[in-house]
Order: structure tokens, then sequence, then C-alpha cells
């Protein structure tokens, strides 16, 4: 007997052992073990005061100290913040980042790794539902995510590490997720799932029914008056079963009873004064708690907004001339003109009607009008301290995620922008830390073939630096006002970074130069005159320098492979 009872203790403890270490393996993805300290830097925490020279510590993707006065642990990796200033990483506050339009496969439950793209009419099984497609609430947006490090260049470019992700078609478009923008798979992005049911007001093309903005108010009434009555059924039927019918299950429904329970916020879709109207009658009539996206009119119903407590996540994509005019073109409409004019102004005047908001980027494409879209908000009525909360806390508190994310204080998530110079003004975002991650800040590609000629070719550009001429070629790419490119030769090989463009030929970018082996920032600024360039460089700690080149031959369209011959060595990924 005895005996026994030692197998069998033998074998308990032996179980533990491999129990032990296979717990310890599911819990390791998500940790962290790496350890920053950057210093020397001007801390933005957005919930306090700004620390002009501050110490902020990473650790285990967690912040866990900030201030000036913080001592730098004896394991940390230490980043000179000299020049620098940390903000929250932004956080996108409605969009389709990451969306493919088909479902994922695969082993892991349809969430690997995959390529990403632009949202399309997502394929969704109506084989569990009694709704069709475009009218089920139940499909969640982590089925359609991808992780795409490419796709995430753009936003993460200017300071983006988070956002609120949706499936952007059908009528109830089911449920978002709040993602970091960096991951090796979804399960690792995901922040917080299910945040919101979302709602759109278009009609589904190719249906039956609802193909009209009636039928769409019509589908919506019902399907919120069949969740209630669904609602009723089993409520009744949880309190006595005996002699009643089971219900059946609609996971359609199902997905409706935190949103008429008003757990669950709705996102409604709608730009226009009427939408908005629409929108907040329909919310009133179901007691549902809704936010408005879009929200290109919502100054016009601030009052309203203001009184029922309504948040509006409000687009950065703003209206615009896309193409100069032909000669005979009739002029836009006075309501075109008057939407580009209040664009700017929508911001300053929520903020000023007391309407909380936060921004998103509305499907912007080109990136940089991210950044600069939010720079006119301030140039028309918006203070940068209300811009810098649209862009992190206040975001994070719609959202629901204020208790992880949108500032700068111990114990939160660990995504911060590194930014040389003022965010709200031209700033440039140097690095990114996403879950206290290091990740490189990458100028996203372009389709071969994107863009004008206007720069575009190989250029010998002749560098002074400190009385010293360097010889390099410079291979650049022109998509708008956006410069991509890279250079060679005697200061090493670098890709551009936050590379601009004007009309008027004025040049900017950023590249990692290499003097005396020791790689540091340097800013070009120029002009494009013909088939020449001239400008100058800075660099800190370093007299400023000039540079002067010449395209010896115009060609029509990128250089083979694109901004970096293919063959070119490059500058590995995270390098600062």
């Amino acid at each position: 007997m005895v005996a026994s009872l030692r197998c069998v203790a033998a074998a308990a403890m032996a179980s533990t052992l491999v129990v032990a270490p296979l717990a310890a393996q599911l819990a390791s993805p998500r940790s962290v073990p790496a350890t920053y300290a950057i210093t020397n830097a001007r801390l933005v925490p957005v919930s306090s005061p700004v620390i002009e020279k501050g110490t902020i510590v990473v650790r285990d993707g967690l912040i866990a100290a900030i201030g000036s006065t913080v001592a730098i642990p004896g394991d940390a990796r230490v980043i000179d913040g000299t020049g620098l200033t940390v903000y929250p990483g932004l956080i996108d506050a409605y969009g389709s980042l990451g969306v493919s339009g088909t479902p994922a496969t695969g082993a892991s439950g349809g969430r690997g790794v995959g390529l990403g793209g632009p949202a399309a009419t997502p394929a969704r099984s109506a084989s569990n539902t009694n709704y069709p497609a475009g009218l089920q609430p139940e499909v969640s947006v982590l089925d359609l995510l991808r992780a795409d490090g490419e796709a995430f260049s753009g936003p993460t470019s200017v300071g983006i590490t988070t956002a609120l992700t949706g499936s952007g078609s059908g009528v109830f478009q089911g449920q978002s997720a709040v993602i970091n923008l960096a991951g090796a798979d979804v399960n690792a992005m995901v922040v917080k799932a299910p945040v919101s049911q979302n709602i759109g007001f278009s009609a589904i093309r190719g249906a039956a029914f609802p193909n009209s903005l009636m039928g769409v108010f019509a589908a919506l009434r019902q399907q919120l008056l069949d969740a209630q009555h669904y609602r009723d059924v089993k409520a009744a039927y949880e309190k006595s079963p005996r002699g009643m019918s089971r219900p059946e299950f609609d996971p359609s429904l199902e997905a409706l009873l935190p949103v008429i329970a008003r757990t669950q916020p709705v996102i409604m879709n709608a730009s226009t004064q009427r939408e908005i109207e629409r929108a907040l009658d329909l919310a009133k009539e179901f007691g549902l708690r809704p936010i408005i996206a879009g929200g290109a009119e919502a100054h016009l119903m601030a009052a309203r907004l203001k009184a029922e407590n309504v948040p509006v996540l409000l687009t950065l994509n703003f209206p615009r001339r896309t193409a100069a005019p032909a000669a005979d073109a009739d002029p836009d409409p006075i309501r075109v003109l008057r939407e580009r004019v209040d664009a700017p102004k929508a911001a300053g005047r929520l903020a000023g009607a007391g309407v909380k908001f936060a921004f998103q980027s509305g499907g912007i494409s080109n990136w940089p009008d991210f950044s600069a879209n939010v720079q006119r908000a301030v140039e028309n009525g918006l203070s940068r301290d209300a811009a810098l909360m649209a862009l992190t806390l206040q975001s994070a508190e719609i959202l629901g995620v204020s208790d992880r994310l949108g500032s700068l204080e111990p114990g939160k998530i660990a995504n911060l922008a590194l930014v040389r110079g003022d965010l709200l003004d031209r700033g440039r975002v140097t690095q990114l830390f996403i879950d206290g991650r290091l990740v490189a800040v990458r100028t996203p590609t372009q389709p071969a073939g994107a863009g004008g000629a206007g720069i575009t070719g190989t250029w010998t550009v002749a560098v002074a630096i400190d009385g010293v001429d360097y010889a390099t070629t410079w291979s650049l790419r022109q998509d708008g006002t956006r410069l991509l490119g890279s250079l060679q030769g005697a200061l090493g090989s670098a890709e551009f970074q936050n590379g601009t463009i004007g009309a008027d030929g004025e040049l900017r970018f950023t590249a990692m130069v290499t003097l005396k082996q020791a790689t540091d920032e340097a800013t070009f600024i120029g002009t494009l005159d013909g088939d020449a360039l001239r400008g100058r460089l800075s660099m800190v700690g370093r007299t400023p320098g000039t540079f002067s080149g010449t395209r010896p031959q115009r060609q029509g369209g990128p250089p083979s492979g694109g901004p970096a011959s293919a063959g070119s060595p490059r500058t590995p990924p995270g390098a600062r």
C-alpha cells in the first residue's frame, strides 16, 4: 500500500514537472524579455505635465517607470533620446487596417499570417444564421485580419501604433477590434475584442433587399426588434423552462444582445447632417450607445451630440481637388468648395462645443496627409493639446482601452513614438515601440509605375560635410508628394525616410549616413530645378553641410528594382 502511494506521488510530481514547463511555454509568446531605457528625452505623457528632460523605462512590454529622476536598470538597453520627444503611440480611431477580403484559413483557427490589403466585401457564410450577408452582426473582424508589416508601414511611419479596425462593409458590419500594428500573428496584435458593433447606412449592392436607404432602415429596425423579442423569450425560458419550448439559438440576434443592453457601443458611419440625425434617431429609438464615425458635418449637430453625450470619430481624409481642372471645365459647385473649406475647421468646432472626439484616418492612402491634416486642424482653431488628446488618450477613452493605452504611465502598454521635432508641426517619427518592441519606421512601398517622373531617376550627388566631399548615387522615385529612394557611395547605403516633394520642387527627407564608422541621421532639404538638385543637410553635433547633384540621363520610370536596385545593400531594419 505504501509503495503504491509512493508510485502515485512520483507520478504526480512527474506530471507537475511536465505540465509546468508546458504552461510556461504557452504563456511565453506574449512576454517581451527586452528592457529599454530612453534617456535625456522630452517626455509628453498626455495625462500629466510634460517632462522636459527625463527617462522612460520599458520592461516586458509595459512602461515600467517614467520621470526626470528615474534610475536606469542594469539590464536595460539605453537609447539616448537627446533631441527627441517621446509621445504615446497614436491611435487610428476607426478604419479597416489589416483587413483582407476573405477569412483566413489554416490550422491556427483562421488567424495566421498572410497578405493584407484594402478592405473588400468579405466572404461570409450564412449557413448558421437566418440573415443574409451584410446583415450578420456576429461576424468578427478577427477572422478577416492579417499580420502584414508592409501594409502597416504607412500608418506606423506617422506614429500610429494602434487602430480600431472593422470589416467596413454591409449594414450590420460586425464586431470590431483594437489592434496593435505589429506582431507575428493576429493573436499577438489584439488588444481588445470585440469593441463595438459597426453599422453602415448604404444599400447592399447586388442584393434584392435592402437595396435602398429606406430598405436599410427597415432592415435595421426589424433586426433590432427581433433581438428584443429574442432577449425576452430567452429570459422567460431561463426563468422557468419547464413546459416551454426551448428558444432556437440565433447567432445574429445573440450578437445584438449586448448592443440593445447598452454594454457594447454601436459605431454608426454617418457624415452628412441628415445621416447623423437619422443615426441618432435610430439610437434613441432602441436605447443604443452610439458613436458617430466619419462626421464631416458633425459640427452642425454639435449641440445635440453634446446633449446626448455622443462621441465622434472624425475623419482626417479631407476632401480636396485631385487633379488640375481642364480649361473648359465647369467650376466646382459651392457645396464642394464649402466642404473643402469646412473640413479642417470641424475639429475645432466640435472641441469648442464640448463634444468628445477622436481622429480616424478615414481611408487615407497617402499617409503624410494624416499628419498634415492634423496640423491643418490646429491651424483652423483646434488647440494643440486637444489635437494630441484626440490622437491618444481621448481616442483610448472612447474605445474603452484607456486603462492600457493612450498615455505614458507606468503599467500601460509600451506603445511609444519617438519624434524629432514637434509631432504637430512637421515632426519626424524616427523610432517606434509597439508592445515594448522596437519597430523600424519604414517608408511604405508603392506599386511599380505609381507616381510621376519629375524627380524619378538616378542622380550623381556630391555631399559636403565638415569641408569633405563625399561622392554618392541617389535612386529617386516620386509618388505624388511623396519622395522614395536610397543613397549609396561614400556615405554608406541607406533608404530615405519621411520623404516629401512639393509642387514648387522643394524636397525633404532623412537618411542614416556613415562617417568614420559612425552612423547618424541626416536631414536633407533642397530644391529640384530641371535636372539639377541642390540643398543643405543638418546633423546633430555637426556643422550644416550642402549637397548638389545632376541626373546624367532622365528616366521615364523608376529605376530597376524600385527606389533601390535589387542587389544594392540596404540599411538593416531598425538600425538607428
